[in-house]
């Protein structure tokens, strides 16, 4: 064990989290209440309010965010005339796709192999307990030295921006010195690393309809405009022929200047099959954070089993479009939006519909808070030297926090390493990875205070 007592601390706390996140973990929180219950997501909401209050927060609130979900609040004093630092997580997660093809209940927290499996163990309840030990190792070696403000998000997996609206109308609520941003991850398990660049994204909804309705494919096929094929003509165009991101007027030759992504690293990380090739050309650092990408989410059809042999006369599809720093995500939509438009084949109807957005996000790393971060990461991660990368999703409130907030620095760090499998089945979070960064954020705030 560490002779540093905030890291003592947080190792003889960590069964206390492994148990808290249990409870966490629990919570069904989709904030798609088309498939989940709201209660599911209201539980977790006034799970994190009590573990707020019971740390000694003040002004500890649910905030009724204009997506219909509920963000977490509160306000834990400093000595006076401190900094102030906001600590941002986010409660909600991801649908556990297909639950058959976890090994253990998505929403029961289980260890195995040394790794805690469930759905937001990484990403982002683990972030929500992160900010926790680190408060609970302070406090316990000589006190929390600046004003701490936490914020937990309701809704950032859907991207619907309850909370980037929220603040915009409250923009006194989350002021700080720096906000330390608890939704990313280490480039890989024990490399300590900040990111520094987000990119944007939007989710369009596309619609083509061909017919007045279905037909059989017998009768009519051959001559009848089938929309289902009109949409996967609609959908190849938006790639090249190596797979490239191929958007009509969106430039996609971005380059990447920090930590590089070797080839072989990226396939073992993203677990792609033997054979199978990488799509895209430029290193794997270009591909994944300095230019865009798009990916269909779904499509709304027949199932094969039950299918029937019918020309199909309406099908639709939902486009996420992932866009680096530097290109405005409005602009973005427009320009997916008239793509989808212009290859629609055989003068179909076709309507697309945005229903979320978030901009791109480039930090300063020149700032004063990441040398305290740093020394911090020197402690947490003894041997390792502090790495930057950037992250190939997005975080939508950064770029509003920025905007609201000029001179405030802005840390993203986290859970989310490649192993963690965010978003897909037997997601998990490293507990060393959990006691590190705990450890990282108590220090960083100390040596940030005395800055």
């Amino acid at each position: 064990m560490s002779s540093n007592p905030v890291a003592q601390t947080v190792a003889s706390l960590l069964p206390r989290a492994q148990a808290e996140l249990a409870e966490l973990v629990a919570f069904k929180s989709v904030a798609d209440f088309t498939q989940f219950p709201k209660s599911e997501s209201e539980a977790a909401a006034s799970w994190i309010a009590d573990a707020l209050r019971a740390e000694g927060f003040v002004d500890v609130a649910l905030l009724d965010t204009p997506d219909d979900t509920q963000s977490v609040y509160g306000y834990l004093p400093g000595p006076e005339g401190a900094k102030t630092v906001l600590l941002y997580a986010h409660y909600d997660v991801q649908p556990p796709l297909d639950e058959a093809g976890w090994t253990t209940p998505p929403f029961e927290l289980t260890e195995r192999d040394g790794r805690w499996y469930g759905r937001g163990a990484a990403d982002c309840k683990g972030g929500v307990i992160m900010h926790l030990l680190a408060l609970r190792a302070l406090k316990a070696n000589g006190g929390v030295p600046v004003n701490v403000k936490v914020i937990v998000e309701g809704s950032e997996e859907q991207g619907t921006g309850g909370l980037e609206r929220y603040a915009e109308e409250h923009p006194e609520l989350l002021a700080a010195d720096t906000i330390v941003i608890g939704d990313a991850g280490n480039f890989r398990v024990g490399l300590p690393t900040v990111t520094t660049t987000l990119r944007g994204m939007t989710l369009v909804r596309v619609r083509i309809d061909t017919l007045a309705g279905n037909l059989h494919s017998g009768q009519f096929g051959g001559a009848a405009p089938d929309a289902l094929a009109a949409l996967i003509r609609v959908m190849d165009s938006l790639r090249a022929e190596d797979g490239s991101t191929s958007v009509d007027g969106l430039d996609a030759t971005g380059t990447w200047d920090g930590l590089e992504y070797t080839e072989e690293q990226f396939r073992a990380d993203a677990r792609v099959l033997d054979g199978v090739g990488l799509i895209g050309d430029g290193t794997v650092a270009d591909r994944l954070w300095a230019r865009p990408a798009v990916t269909v989410l779904g499509i709304d059809c027949p199932p094969v089993v039950g299918a029937t042999p019918s020309v199909h006369s309406s099908a639709r599809a939902l486009i996420s479009l992932r866009v680096p720093p530097g290109v405005d995500a409005a602009e973005a939509t427009k320009l997916l939006q008239a793509h989808l438009e212009a290859h629609t084949p055989w003068g179909a109807r076709v309507a697309t519909e945005q229903i979320g957005q978030g901009q791109a996000f480039r930090a300063d790393a020149a700032s004063p808070a990441y040398q305290a971060m740093a020394d911090a990461m020197a402690v947490a991660y003894p041997g390792e030297t502090m790495q930057y990368a950037g992250e190939g999703g997005s975080i939508p409130l950064c770029n509003t926090l920025a905007g609201l907030y000029p001179q405030a620095e802005i840390l993203l760090i986290g859970l989310s390493e490649p192993e963690a499998q965010i978003h897909a089945v037997n997601e998990s979070v490293s507990p060393e990875e959990l006691e590190r960064l705990s450890v990282a954020e108590a220090l960083f705030l100390r040596n940030y205070a005395a800055g």
